[in-house]
């Protein structure tokens, strides 16, 4: 039976996880089919949306750590991509996610006679390292300590301190890396997912025995729209999911990721100029366009605490509302 290849690429929130698959995806082999198996910390498959547009195979694991509850979500995930007989699976977990979790799951049975587990990848942003929020959450450590390849990636945001910062942060891990290097725009080199992996230790994860099963966000016949609120591993989320009929003004709603105070904002939306993926971190909003014609528009704000959802409810609700005569 032959194996397939399988990466994990992980990262903290906003560090560009998504953008530097979508640029895999765009520079692998033509002759290969590529499967992603997305899990998100919100509810509403952002990712797995913006991800589908490359032509890869896509499933989801909204809600979550992925590897909890039992490992069912991941399990069930994994299946439906295998039975699509892909040459290579990418897996991206949450940045909240616990990496060492999904790569001892990933080398046992029953998925070590169906999967070749190659380099694993973490995405750093080095204006992140001094910040003690980073520094000082187990799983931002994990991540760089289980790597096989770090990579600093938003380099031309980033000061000649700052890169040598991530290196020197690096450097102080235990274990030989297969490769330290940096990136612009997530522009990911397809040959990197080849080179070696070590076994690396890091901090266990216990499983949560009262997790909620982790289920797909969905709307009713007749909903506008429908919401679901998350929270774990110091953060909280909120996610809305629009029927495909909702359209909302660029303008106005750039202008409301522009101003939100939030650690991070995703969304895939129908606007009367056409689709396009918002990504904000730090304030910053990044736009593109979106090649879809008609689908759910999907708006996820994650934050280390809660704000006035209801507030950021009725603004979104009112972008919908014809203008005034």
């Amino acid at each position: 039976m032959s194996h397939v290849a399988a990466n994990i690429i992980t990262g903290f929130l906003g560090v560009g996880k998504t953008t530097a698959i979508r640029h895999l995806l765009a520079n692998k082999p033509e002759q290969e089919r590529w499967a992603v198996l997305v899990n998100e910390f919100g509810e509403v498959g952002v990712d797995g949306a913006i991800l589908s547009e490359q032509g890869a195979l896509v499933k989801e694991v909204p809600g979550g750590c992925m590897c909890c509850v039992a490992g069912l979500p991941m399990t069930v995930g994994l299946n439906t991509l295998l039975a699509q007989k892909p040459d290579r699976i990418l897996i991206e977990p949450t940045g909240l996610g616990h990496p060492k979790d999904i790569i001892g799951k990933l080398t046992q049975p029953p998925f070590d006679t169906h999967l070749s587990l190659r380099a694993t990848m973490t995405l750093v942003d080095p204006r992140c390292i001094d910040d003690v929020r980073y520094r000082e959450n187990q799983n931002f450590h994990d991540q760089i300590a289980l790597a096989d390849v770090v990579v600093a990636n938003k380099l031309d945001q980033c000061t000649e301190g700052q890169i040598a910062t991530f290196y020197d942060y690096v450097a102080a891990f235990d274990g030989k890396k297969s490769l330290v290097t940096g990136v612009e725009h997530g522009a990911l080199e397809t040959a990197w997912l080849s080179l070696p992996r070590q076994d690396r230790k890091a901090h266990y994860h216990h499983h949560h025995s009262n997790a909620e099963p982790m289920t797909t966000l969905a709307l009713g016949p007749d909903d506008i729209f429908t919401r679901k609120e998350n929270q774990g591993q110091g953060y909280v989320s909120c996610g809305w999911l629009f029927a495909a009929h909702c359209c909302f003004p660029f303008d106005a709603l750039y202008g409301l990721f522009s101003n939100l105070n939030a650690q991070r904002i995703k969304a895939v939306v129908n606007t009367e100029e056409g689709f396009f993926a918002f990504n904000v971190a730090n304030q910053v909003v990044t736009v593109t366009p979106m090649s879809i014609e008609t689908a759910e528009s999907r708006i996820e704000v994650i934050d280390i605490q809660p704000l006035p959802w209801d507030e950021l409810e009725t603004i979104l609700l009112s972008f919908l509302e014809p203008p005034a005569e």
